[in-house]
């Protein structure tokens, strides 16, 4: 199994390949719809005012984001009157609802790698290949055992969103994943679609 620090480099996102599992280490931040919707429209697009912290915040992400991933997870936290946050659950959440915004995102951050479950559509893997990026597929329904690899939560943007949708920024040890999209345009999502449609077809096929 690959061991990845993050932030990472360009090589080595050209040497990943779908089907390689890897161990990422290093500082994440975990979005989801809310936080992809307010980039994309105040920062991206720009077809809204930035307001309240918004500045602060996308020059903190500017720097945080560049060679790092995004992590789709919408995380139970603890101690969230003391502040003294610990990520209780961190299961991934399903990735295709972040796919009208998924490339863009990547390419204005810099970001190297997405994390979710489900896989996503042909324009992030588009994206995947100019960026360069990869798509990281996490484990469905071990909430509790990801967040073992959890460290540290280094701090919180956006907790207006909710605290599954706000920007946490965590310090990740050994966070298994697996490449399912990578930057060659190859995706293990697509080759399971058109299996699965084959298989279908057969059976609708077959008298009764």
């Amino acid at each position: 199994m690959r061991e990845i620090q993050l932030p990472v480099n360009d090589e080595t996102i050209r040497e990943l390949r779908v089907g390689e599992p890897v161990l990422l280490s290093g500082l994440m931040v975990t979005g989801r719809d809310a936080a992809h919707k307010w980039m994309m429209e105040t920062f991206i697009k720009k077809t809204k005012e930035p307001k309240g912290d918004d500045l602060q915040v996308y020059e903190a992400l500017k720097k945080l984001l560049n060679g790092a991933v995004i992590y789709h997870c919408g995380p139970v936290v603890s101690g969230l009157d003391s502040k003294d946050y610990k990520f209780v659950a961190a299961g991934p959440t399903t990735s295709i609802r972040e796919e009208p915004y998924q490339a863009a995102v990547m390419k204005h951050f810099n970001l190297k790698g997405v994390i979710g479950k489900g896989g996503m559509g042909a324009k992030t893997l588009q994206g995947c290949q100019e960026t360069p990026g990869v798509y990281f597929h996490a484990i469905g329904g071990a909430a509790s055992f990801i967040a073992q690899s959890v460290k540290k939560v280094l701090g919180v943007y956006k907790l207006e969103f909710g605290v599954p949708e706000a920007l946490w920024v965590i310090e990740v040890k050994d966070f298994p994943v697996v490449v399912t999209m990578d930057s060659h345009g190859q995706s293990q999502h697509t080759v399971v679609e058109s299996a699965s449609h084959r298989v279908l077809e057969e059976l609708l096929a077959q008298p009764y």
